[in-house]
């Protein structure tokens, strides 16, 4: 098989596999006839052949997959115009203290919020795909370790827990998050524009534009406070179901 022929195999395959195809999945495609290399080099060809059109060619937590670019994003909304699911404040508080501080157990997410934790809500994202335990830790009663999942990471389009914005530079963790949701290649599962909704927003802006208005939200003290400044870096998380690689980096598993 030549060069032409396998790059429109895989463009294929990208285009019509319903999740990520990971560089394992690409030589099962291949019956292990390409290797590593010549199937990223056939990715960054593709890559190139796609970057004048409507879709990006783009590495997530996963592997690669074709999304959306953010400026198609008006157009395909008019033909699935019911709204994303809403998630509560409680519950995207919960989701930041997990995101930024993990591993962490439900008592140091409580001891951040300054509140009880509901069960309801860690079953929430948990249902949805976004969080797990990871293991426990070793004190009285064995609290279990929660940790965001590659499924978290592929929603928002992310390839690593790198690529969260790093929120003490941002000037805000709601900053961060409009800036990320900017950047998109596609809109993820979970709006973030509305799950800001949910956050309280300075009261003086005279902006009537909803990314200004977006720009000056902020989390609580107490969250804030805890998203710029992690217990430990990102590298130190276990690699568990957390991808560790950079982007443009190949996946551990892949």
């Amino acid at each position: 098989m030549n060069m032409a022929q396998a790059k429109r195999v895989l463009e294929t395959a990208l285009l019509t596999a319903g999740q990520p195809l990971s560089l394992r999945d690409m030589r099962v495609l291949f019956g292990d006839a390409l290797g590593a290399d010549t199937l990223r080099q056939l990715l960054q060809d593709l890559e190139l052949d796609w970057a004048q059109r409507g879709l990006d060619l783009v590495a997530v937590a996963s592997g690669w997959r074709f999304q959306s670019r953010p400026e198609m994003r008006e157009y395909l909304e008019r033909l699935h115009p019911e709204k994303p699911p809403k998630y509560t404040r409680a519950a995207l508080e919960t989701l930041a203290i997990i995101a930024y501080r993990q591993p962490v157990t439900r008592g140091d997410m409580e001891d951040i919020r300054g509140v009880t934790i509901n069960s309801q809500i860690l079953k929430q994202l948990e249902d949805r795909g976004w969080v797990e335990v990871i293991g426990h830790r070793e004190t009285v009663g064995r609290p279990g370790l929660y940790a965001t999942t590659r499924q978290f990471l592929d929603d928002l389009g992310l390839a690593s827990l790198n690529q969260l914005p790093l929120l003490a530079q941002a000037g805000s963790p709601a900053t961060a998050l409009t800036r990320l949701v900017d950047e998109l290649p596609v809109q993820p599962a979970l709006a973030l524009e509305d799950a800001l909704q949910a956050f309280p927003f300075v009261a003086s802006t005279e902006s009537t534009d909803p990314q200004d208005a977006l720009a000056l939200a902020v989390l609580p003290d107490d969250v804030s406070e805890a998203c710029a400044e992690p217990v430990q870096p990102l590298s130190a998380v276990p690699n568990t179901s957390i991808s560790p690689f950079s982007h443009g980096e190949e996946p551990s598993n892949l």
